[in-house]
């Protein structure tokens, strides 16, 4: 088991008032998986992801990645496993405007100390993976928006992370952008890579191959899902 989170509980609170947001939540990835978290807006999806990414702490439960039991872990341990365990792509690509296609990408190598030249190299390779060999001098308001999320996609992988993070990628997207990006996303999964997204959309959630439904800090696995594909495997086995 890659990832797994076991009764996880997220409060806030507000003066006196306590705020639940997740609630008794469990769900498990594999190695290589493609998982998608589907809910609507307030649901607490993005509450989630940023506990799985390590960017928020949950008030109660317990979250192991890779054996390791990361609610034990201090800020600079989790600021580690950010760094080389997971890959983070948003929704609105959050790159550096003023730095070019190249350089947003070997930022996280910077971090990890990386030298210089190795990091342009590495940089490289990460654009040309996704298709973007010839802009890497491009600043991103010179590049269109499906053009930036595959820069941001480039800079997720450059660490060789153990899992993506994908928080709405298609959201800032046209329908057309949106494609291109959800078939690198299926492209990176058949190369091994865990792929876990965050979306309202159910056209989006059925590029994955497990869903889970979260509503109001609730969460489900996709059972009649579940159940169609263990039918059409049954089907495939009978003589």
């Amino acid at each position: 088991m890659l990832l797994e989170l076991k009764n996880i509980y997220k409060d806030y609170y507000s003066d006196a008032i306590v705020i639940p947001v997740l609630k008794d939540v469990s769900l498990s990835v594999d190695n290589g998986e493609y998982v998608a978290i589907m809910g609507p807006s307030g649901s607490g999806k993005t509450t989630l992801m940023n506990i799985i990414g390590c960017l928020d702490r949950p008030t109660k439960g317990e979250y192991i990645l890779s054996g390791r039991a990361i609610t034990r872990y201090n800020e600079d341990q989790l600021s580690d496993v950010r760094l080389n365990t997971l890959g983070f792509v948003f929704q609105n690509f959050n790159l550096l405007s003023t730095s070019t296609a190249m350089e947003n990408v070997a930022l996280p190598l910077s971090y990890a100390g990386i030298p210089l030249r190795k990091r342009e190299a590495i940089a490289r390779q990460a654009l040309a993976r996704v298709g973007l060999e010839d802009r890497v001098n491009f600043r991103p308001n010179q590049l269109s928006g499906g053009q930036q999320q595959r820069v941001a996609i480039a800079r997720a992988l450059v660490n060789k992370p153990k899992i993506i993070l994908a928080d709405e990628p298609t959201g800032a997207l046209d329908s057309r952008s949106g494609k291109q990006v959800m078939e690198l996303f299926e492209q990176l999964n058949d190369e091994g890579v865990t792929v876990i997204m965050i979306t309202h959309d159910a056209n989006i959630a059925a590029h994955a191959k497990k869903i889970y439904h979260i509503l109001d800090g609730e969460i489900m696995e996709d059972k009649e899902r579940k159940e169609r594909e263990a039918a059409q495997q049954s089907d495939q086995t009978e003589p």
